[in-house]
């Protein structure tokens, strides 16, 4: 008897537990788009939001998505939630998909999850100005090439909300396909950036190297009060006060005299001019001497002058002048009242707190407020899970089949077109490295370039050694800056030599600013239309 009467009871715990199973599997919030939006989905009626979002159809599939229809517009929608989704305790993934069908150029394609808003608030009224617990998503415009993760969150000291973002975000894929973008905010503070499954970024909300501004402020700062004292001297260099200048030092000799032991070469054609008419040329039929001006023929270079030394009027060249010594400074010498660079003293941050975890608001919305160049961006399967697993088995039931789909239809194109997509093992490898190198914090001001350069790689494999080059050079660059400056130290003036100036052999260096602008110029040249009468005088 006492064996049946323990079955119901371990029947009772087993259903209890299977139910909890399912409760706990089930999503916090999901948004398939499956069907219409309207209704359930509110179209800011603010006037500055003008795009017309679609129910539509992902471009080869039938699974439907909303769509923003219309280019070079603002666009703003909102739903609110049944229930505010807590983040303080446990695990919470945001997940959606993106597909850019027209690519991207210039604008955002990111989530806004809103907290609870003010009394009175309706979703039609949702804008720009609508507070946010976190905004989430790719955004890409000149400069601009990031999956953005930005956190508002309240100082307690103050009451104020600060935008907290993070730091050297993964760049957003440059192609037409769909992508998954999947945060995971983790109750050991720990964040994870997925983009299709794969981790790009990891981060700690409360470490000051993962977020700009730091969650937790600095226990002091400069006083704002502090003002540097008026004899205070910054200069650890000063001019030597009991230098005195040379009595034979002359600032008025020029830097170049002309060459008195320089001799007329032999040979020099003094009554030829380096310039002559043009023999073939001939006046157009339809110049007009009255409209036109009185024609002439087009120079060319003196034929006689090729085989002499040189034509017309010969002058002694220029050569550097022994006297010459510039300007006369007094020396530098260490200065006998320098104090340092100054700084305001620390004092306390009023504002200063401690922190074990991120004080999140509840998301009580889900909104998408953007702007835009583009049209045919297209969102889908928006999710918010209490689990990793659950996020994952979303992801491969609903992103998978239809990138894979797309990528499949991509690869067929570039075959077509003979462009090879394949990136052999290595080649995907190297490619896969290059990204985590853009990534390294202290590449962050060149991240943009470096990321250009890769992409530019993958789409043709061929050059990969030539991409690898590249980003060589940049992080050359970088840190050779890092260890010497950005600039160059100050040479001391020269003189011109008799053949060629400083300046004009700077220039010739490879590529100098003058060379560049030279080639810049030329490049102008051969593009700009031929005048149709070059040789008019001007009246």
């Amino acid at each position: 008897m006492g064996g049946w009467q323990i079955a119901p009871r371990l029947l009772l715990l087993l259903i209890a537990s299977f139910v909890l199973q399912i409760w706990a599997a089930d999503p916090l919030f999901y948004e398939s788009f499956d069907e219409a939006f309207e209704g359930r989905w509110i179209v800011s009626e603010k006037e500055d939001y003008k795009g017309v979002w679609k129910h539509s159809k992902s471009e080869g599939h039938e699974d439907y998505g909303l769509l923003v229809s219309e280019k070079a517009r603002k666009y703003a929608i909102v739903k609110e939630l049944d229930e505010p989704v807590t983040l303080k305790d446990g695990t919470v993934v945001l997940q959606s998909e993106v597909r850019l069908q027209n690519g991207l150029e210039c604008g955002g394609a990111y989530l806004k999850y809103l907290r609870p808003q003010e009394a009175g608030w309706i979703p039609k009224a949702f804008d720009n100005e609508s507070p946010y617990t976190i905004m989430f998503g790719p955004d890409k415009c000149g400069s601009t090439n990031k999956v953005h993760f930005i956190l508002k969150h309240k100082n307690p000291k103050s009451g104020k909300f600060i935008e907290h973002h993070l730091k050297y975000p993964p760049s957003v894929p440059s192609d037409k396909l769909t992508h998954v973008y999947t945060a995971v905010l983790k109750p050991d503070n720990e964040l994870k950036i997925l983009i299709d499954g794969e981790e790009k970024k990891k981060a700690n909300f409360l470490s000051a190297d993962d977020f700009e501004p730091a969650l937790i402020p600095p226990k002091t700062i400069p006083d704002p009060d502090d003002k540097k004292p008026e004899d205070w001297d910054e200069r650890p260099k000063i001019p030597d006060p009991d230098a005195v200048k040379p009595d034979d030092w002359d600032e008025d000799a020029p830097p170049e005299i002309e060459d008195e032991d320089a001799v007329k070469p032999e040979g020099w054609l003094d009554d030829e001019p380096e310039e002559i008419d043009d023999p073939e040329a001939t006046k157009p039929e339809d110049w007009d001497d009255e409209e036109d001006g009185e024609w002439e023929a087009p120079k060319i270079d003196n034929p006689k002058c090729e085989a002499a030394p040189g034509c017309g009027e010969w002058t002694r060249p220029m050569k550097k002048n022994p006297a010459y010594k510039g300007k006369w400074h007094a020396p530098l010498i260490d200065n006998p009242n320098y104090k340092g660079i100054w700084k305001p003293q620390e004092i306390p941050n009023p504002d200063y707190f401690e922190l074990d975890k991120p004080d999140f608001e509840p998301i009580a919305s889900i909104g998408i407020e953007i702007w835009t160049m583009q049209d045919g961006i297209l969102f889908d399967n928006i999710l918010i899970a209490s689990d990793e697993k659950l996020a994952e088995s979303y992801r491969e039931k609903s992103w998978k089949p239809k990138y894979e789909v797309e990528k499949e239809k991509q690869k067929a194109e570039e075959a077509a077109a003979g462009i090879s997509d394949g990136l052999s093992g290595f080649q995907k490898k190297v490619f896969d490295g290059l990204y985590k190198i853009a990534d390294i914090p202290f590449l962050g001001a060149y991240k943009i370039k470096i990321i250009d350069i890769i992409e530019k790689g993958e789409k043709q494999p061929n050059l990969t050694i030539g991409v690898l080059v590249s980003v060589v050079v940049v992080i050359a660059t970088v840190i050779t800056k890092i260890l010497f400056g950005g600039k160059k130290p100050a040479a001391p003036a020269r003189p011109t030599t008799e053949t060629k100036s400083d300046a004009a052999t700077e220039a010739d260096a490879p590529g100098s600013s003058a060379e560049k602008e030279e080639e810049n110029e030329k490049e102008e040249d051969a593009s700009a239309p031929r005048p149709r009468r070059s040789t008019r005088r001007e009246t």
